[in-house]
């Protein structure tokens, strides 16, 4: 079955101020619309990976054909990490996570803000285009970032890092470069605005049950 770009599940502009609606519409529209479109090209044809899941596809890039495997790493890692990104975010979310989720990143990181402090720092770290993520790695809560669009669940062979990914955030240029031009520390900090806790936390209780 042909893999599909869903719709967002707010507006364009509900995001605003802190991510503008031109942003959204060609992220959405266009960039993420491409990589759908470019992963059903790059298995077309091959029963096998037309029969499996797009999580099922990325955990285990290795039985993918060489021919097809670099498209399909680049198309579905992008298709799963924009799927997981929308599905994060919320007007007017912001605040904090609660329950067990806000006890372990205090136990963790010190402090909420020095959790936030240390994804930032994953974002600006990566050079070019990429992912900060927070992740549970063997039970445990873990900031890691990837490059372009790998993400965790692909495994450190092809990722450099391991685990389910509860938050991710992009720091592509086009995720941010309309309204903060180079300016991807601000980004960075408004992000903090949309992010759906309550989703994050569901993810984190899935991870880590």
């Amino acid at each position: 079955m042909a893999h599909e770009l869903a719709p967002l599940a707010y507006a364009n502009n509900a995001l605003e101020p802190h991510i503008d609606s031109l942003t959204m519409e060609i992220h959405h529209g266009r960039h993420h619309k491409a990589y759908v479109d470019n992963l059903n090209k790059a298995i077309a044809g091959n029963i096998a990976l037309e029969a499996k899941t797009l999580e099922q596809i990325i955990k285990d890039l290795s039985v993918v054909p060489d021919a097809i495997r670099g498209p399909i790493r680049n198309n579905g890692g992008g298709h799963w990490n924009h799927t997981f990104f929308w599905n994060i975010l919320a007007p007017g979310a912001a605040g904090a996570p609660s329950g067990k989720l806000a006890d372990d990143i205090q136990t963790t990181f010190g402090s909420f803000d020095e959790f936030k402090a240390k994804l930032e720092a994953a974002g600006l770290g990566r050079f070019g285009s990429g992912w900060a993520w927070l992740i549970v790695n063997n039970g445990k809560l873990e900031i890691v970032s990837t490059p372009n669009q790998d993400n965790p669940l692909m495994g450190k062979a092809v990722a450099g890092c391991e685990g389910i990914p509860i938050l991710g955030v992009d720091v592509w240029e086009h995720a941010y470069y309309l309204k903060y031009q180079n300016k991807r520390a601000d980004y960075l900090k408004a992000f903090w605005n949309v992010v759906n806790w309550a989703v994050v936390a569901r993810n984190y209780a899935a991870a880590n049950p």
